[in-house]
Parts: C-alpha cells; sequence; structure tokens
C-alpha cells in the first residue's frame, strides 16, 4: 500500500512517488479521484470513552478463566458532528446476562488477566462476507504490485487469500507468552463461512464451530499492557483499521503495595489516525497516502478527560496502521516554567521497568508506554494538551497528513479523596533482569530488509513469507538478531512468543550496502558471496535509546540506515498443557513469525517464519 514506499533503492520522494500513486481505494468506487478528507472538527468536546472490561466465566475451564468473543459488524459515531460509521468489534458474552453482551462496537473489551492464570478464549467470527474495503480486497486480487506481494527472484507471487474469500480474520495475542496452536498466525485464519488458511487450528474442537477457533493463553508474564488484534493473512491493515483490536491487561497481585493510581485514575489511551467522510463513515487512504488525517483515542477523534488535581497512570498503546507518535503534554503559558508538563515512564511493552522523567516520547505502532502523570499542581480548570510533533507517518522522513493535537486533559474534577499513590520518584518496582552476556560464541542471525523495487513490496532476507522456516533455533538458546535497515524509513519489528532486550545500534553505508546485496540477488545468492555486515559499518555502536534501556521489549524500533540489535535471553516455548486442555501445549519444532508492524508492510510481505527445534534437530 502506500506505506510499501520503503525507499530500499535509496531515490528521494516525490516526482516518483507521485507516480506510484493508484486510484482512492478507501471503499469507494473505482469513480473515486480524490483522497477523502476529513470534515472539520471541533475539538476536545467528546468525552474520552473507556473500553469496558469482559467477565470471565470460571466455570467453563476448571482453573482458567473463559471468555467467549465474537467479531461482528456495527456502528459506531467517532465525533459528535459526525454520522454514525460502520465498524467491526469484538464483543464479549456477559455469563451474568447473555442479553447484554460487553463491547463497544469498535475495538474490543478489555481482558484483564492475573499472571500464571491460565485465560482460554472461544473467538468467533460472524462479520460480513463481503469486506468493510472491498476496493482494498479487489486491488489485493487483481495483483495491484503495491498491494500484492511480490517477491524478488526466483520467486513467484502468492495470492495472499483465497478467490472466494473476501474476509477472514484471526486474533493474535500481542506480546503474551503463548504456544503456536493458540498465537494467531497468519496462515491461521478463517472466515465467517468457516474457510480455513492451511495452518487453522482450535483447541478442544469439538466445541468450536467452523467460524470459531478455541485458543489458551498461559498468563506467564510480568504485569504488562498486552493488546490484542487481528492478523489476518493478506488483510491484517484493513481489518485492524475497520477496528479489530483491543486491550488485554496482566496483573500481578503483587503490584497492590507499589503504590500505583488505580480504578478510575488508571486510564487506558489507544492512539490511532483514521480518515472519515463527510457522513462521518471511515475513509481508508493509505493506497494513496501515507497514515490518516484525524487522530483517534479510544475511538473518538479529539477526545478530553476530565481528571482530578493528582497523579494518574496512562497506558499508552499506540495502535495505528503506519504512524509513529512523538507525544508531549503541552501546559498552559502561564502555569509551568517550561511548556510542557514532565511525566515518568515506568514501563514497556513486557513491563515495569526503572522509572524515568521525560517531557516526550516517540511510540512506534505495536509499542506500549507506562506512564505516571502528575496533575497535582495544575489549577483548576487548566487544560493540557496531549500533541504530536516531529514525527512523520513514516518516520523519520514520510510526508503524510501532520497531525498536531492528539487530545486534551482538562482539570476539571474535585479531589475526591487524598492521592495516597507513590510518588514516582520513590516507586520501587521490580528490577528488570539484565540482557544475557553477549559472547563471541553468542548465535548471531540477521534480518535484512530488502525492497527489490521501490514502492514495492519489502522481504526479509529477499525471501518471501509464503516459503517454509529457514530459521532454526534451538530450544533454550539465547540469540543476537541484527535487524539491517537500508532504508530511509524506520520499522517497528516484533518478535512472537519472546520479549527481548534492545543491544545497541549502528549506522552503515547503506547506498553501497544495497548494491552488493543487489549483486548478491542477481549473480544466484551463492552463500559465500552473501555481503559481510561488518564491512558496511560507519561508526561504533551506540547504546539504546533511553526510554527502552533496562526494558523488557516485544517490538524494536529499526532506524534506517542503520543495524538495529535486540538480545533475546531464551527461546524456550510453553511446553505444558493450559487449563488441561489437550494439546495446548506447544510441540517442538515450533514455528512462530516475527514482522515489522507497520501492517500495510506485514500484508505486503515483510514477515518471515522461525522455528524453535530440539538441540541438534
Amino acid at each position: 500500500m502506500a506505506g510499501a514506499a520503503g525507499g530500499a533503492a535509496m531515490l528521494p520522494l516525490g516526482a516518483a512517488e507521485a507516480q506510484a500513486r493508484v486510484p482512492a481505494m478507501g471503499g469507494g468506487t473505482a469513480a473515486d479521484t480524490a483522497i477523502p478528507t476529513t470534515p472539520p472538527l471541533e475539538k476536545f468536546v467528546d468525552p474520552l470513552p473507556v473500553p469496558p472490561t469482559a467477565v470471565a466465566d470460571t466455570s467453563a475451564y476448571p482453573g482458567a478463566d473463559y471468555y467467549d468473543i465474537t467479531m461482528r459488524q456495527g456502528s459506531w459515531c467517532f465525533h459528535r458532528d459526525l454520522g454514525p460509521a460502520t465498524v467491526w468489534g469484538y464483543w464479549a458474552a456477559n455469563p451474568h446476562d447473555r442479553h447484554q453482551p460487553i463491547g463497544m462496537g469498535y475495538l474490543g473489551p478489555t481482558l484483564d488477566v492475573t499472571v500464571d492464570h491460565p485465560t482460554v478464549v472461544k473467538w468467533r467470527n460472524e462479520l460480513p462476507t463481503e469486506h468493510l474495503f472491498p476496493a482494498v480486497i479487489d486491488a489485493i486480487r487483481s495483483g495491484n504490485p503495491q498491494l500484492t506481494p511480490t517477491p524478488p527472484p526466483p520467486y513467484q507471487p502468492v495470492q495472499p487469500f483465497p478467490a472466494d474469500v473476501d474476509v477472514w480474520n484471526v486474533v493474535h495475542q500481542h506480546g503474551g507468552y503463548t504456544p503456536p496452536q493458540s498465537d494467531g498466525m497468519p496462515k491461521q485464519s478463517y472466515s465467517p463461512r468457516g474457510v480455513h488458511a492451511e495452518s487453522y487450528s482450535t483447541l478442544d474442537p469439538e466445541h468450536a464451530a467452523p467460524n470459531e477457533a478455541i485458543y489458551a493463553y498461559t498468563n506467564h508474564d510480568d504485569s504488562c499492557l498486552l493488546w490484542y488484534h487481528d492478523h489476518a493473512m493478506g488483510m491484517t491493515s484493513v481489518n485492524v483499521y475497520a477496528g479489530l483490536a483491543g486491550l488485554y491487561v496482566v496483573r500481578d497481585p503483587a503490584d497492590e503495595r507499589l503504590g500505583l493510581p488505580q480504578g478510575e485514575f488508571e486510564v487506558p489511551l489507544v492512539i490511532q489516525d483514521r480518515t472519515f467522510r463527510d457522513d462521518g463513515t471511515l475513509a481508508y487512504t493509505m493506497m494513496d497516502r501515507q497514515g490518516e488525517d484525524t487522530p483517534v483515542v479510544n475511538g473518538k477523534a479529539y477526545p478530553f478527560l476530565a481528571v482530578e488535581p493528582r497523579r494518574y497512570r496512562l497506558r499508552v498503546l499506540n495502535a495505528s496502521n503506519e504512524r509513529f507518535w512523538r507525544l508531549q503534554f503541552v501546559t498552559p503559558d502561564d502555569v509551568l516554567p517550561q511548556p510542557t508538563l514532565p511525566f515518568w515512564l515506568i514501563g514497556t511493552d513486557g513491563g515495569f521497568r526503572k522509572p524515568l522523567q521525560m517531557l516526550n516520547f516517540l511510540i512506534s505502532p505495536a509499542e506500549r508506554y507506562d506512564l505516571l502523570v502528575d496533575f497535582s499542581a495544575m489549577p483548576m480548570g487548566t487544560k493540557i494538551q496531549l500533541t504530536n510533533y516531529n514525527a512523520p507517518v513514516h518516520f523519520p522522513g514520510g510526508d503524510g497528513p501532520e497531525i498536531g493535537e492528539v487530545m486534551e486533559f482538562q482539570v476539571t474534577k474535585p479531589l475526591s479523596g487524598a492521592d495516597r499513590s507513590t510518588p514516582p520518584d520513590k516507586l520501587r518496582l521490580p528490577d528488570v533482569v539484565p540482557p544475557v552476556e553477549v559472547t563471541p560464541q553468542t548465535r548471531r542471525r540477521q534480518w535484512v530488509v530488502y525492497q527489490h523495487q521501490l514502492f514495492h513490496t519489502m522481504t526479509f532476507n529477499a525471501v518471501p513469507f509464503e516459503e517454509p522456516s529457514q530459521d532454526f533455533v534451538e530450544n533454550g538458546a539465547s540469540e543476537v538478531w541484527e535487524y539491517v535497515n537500508p532504508n530511509h524509513d524506520a520499522h517497528p519489528m516484533h518478535v512472537h512468543l519472546i520479549n527481548f532486550q534492545v543491544l545497541n545500534r549502528q549506522p552503515i553505508d547503506a547506498t553501497a550496502y544495497q548494491a552488493q546485496y543487489e549483486k548478491w540477488i542477481d549473480g544466484g545468492r551463492r552463500p559465500q558471496d552473501l555481503p559481510v555486515l561488518e564491512n558496511y559499518l560507519t561508526g561504533p555502536p551506540y547504546p539504546p535509546d533511553p526510554d527502552e534501556a533496562d526494558s523488557n521489549k516485544d517490538t524494536v524500533r529499526a532506524y534506517p540506515e542503520q543495524v538495529t540489535r535486540i538480545v533475546i535471553p531464551d527461546f524456550t516455548p510453553p511446553t505444558q498443557p493450559i487449563a488441561s486442555i489437550p494439546g495446548s501445549g506447544a510441540e517442538l519444532p515450533a514455528t512462530y513469525v516475527h514482522h515489522c508492524h507497520i501492517l500495510e508492510h506485514e500484508d505486503d510481505d515483510l514477515m518471515r517464519p522461525w522455528t524453535i527445534v530440539q538441540p541438534n534437530g
């Protein structure tokens, strides 16, 4: 899609990109030629909604929490001045009242679970058989070179979904410690009519219809914010854009002693960008430009949150398809000596970290940031804006619509009681285990972001996703993975199953490396001719960004013209049965995937499988 303009050929954006544009296909007709833009909207007039929390059924699977969740089409109003939009969302059955399912219509209910107490979910697909954005599906099926995975030679294109399937889905628990049969990988997709992708699987099959899949989650994670979202083969981007995402909170009872804000003072912020037509309906424009033009938080455009003058915990998820955000809290000129309100970062993707005071932060798609923001010094009536700056959609050099203001915090509620939460500088959070020692014997694995033709498909190591796994990792091993990015765009790389830590980054001569890589492909890909990365390094390695240092991550920003190194301490999948369900544990060999979390890149082949095997297996 428009997001496929990675720039591996190192050409400047501009005239060449303009020639690559295709007609607008945001759910309209082929006759549409203008890119839709959102009509003017008054800002900060809609209160911030908070997704409801699903209610577990504790009787279905002894020793586990069970949820029955259905994907449905519905209606949602993104702003008071917009009409209702047709959207997709997740609805959880209510074990106390079957006539009152839990959800909003857009996004999904929050699953709030406990560390090491397993969860079982039946994911039911009751979406329409025609897609909400049919022109995108038609363009992929017709072989549009910007949309349809077109691998470099000698590989041939493969259609990502069957000719008779316009909608299929699968749910991925992002960041969780999960066996492969419950991981929700693209080839596990299934349609509303029960058409299955080649690797479709379900636990407890006697209790799953063809349009359902039963998955089990270990919750063997640290206390953290995960999320769940669609991961369907070939159409993840438009499925998530339609609304298929939700929060998954893993809690540790020991956290109660930390003194963190809780209840109404712990607020999730699911940040996305969307474009709306004049009638309020969703327009998908990312085949015509990078990113969308309007911020949406928890499903509302430019919302506000009325707050008390006290500390709040904000759980931030970037659920955008493509957009990076650089966020800050801007105060009125006469409130603070500086124009922005400082805050504390206390956690990232995989859980808590040492508190770090910050003034702004960069967050890429799929990353999560756990923040403490103190409004106690703000006079009543103060309005603090969450703003975005200096973060083009394809960071750092994209050209999509700029978004400045995101939402507003209005200090208008009187204190409901004393703030007994712990001040951030006195917090004693669980220690993050240091990364494993990297020695010359540590296995290093390279993943080169390769684009054979500008504005077309990107792959890892010039191999399409459809090819079988070629990377075999020993069970229990630790490795260093090197993401080599000769592009001029950053890519958020997500690895399923595991947490890792960022080791370092190092600049490369991207033009020379790319040229030699092209020669290697043209010369038949002989292993002995593969470019040696060390020959193209142009400076010393430098440490992780302060906000990602000493943090457990599942998504990392692979910056342009650099190699980004992560250290993975332990490749050991969960092999024990979950909730006593037969066949629910992993069996070796166990295959997972990793991919760019710019969803348009993922759909267009920047994704590869990898496999855990027995040592010497």
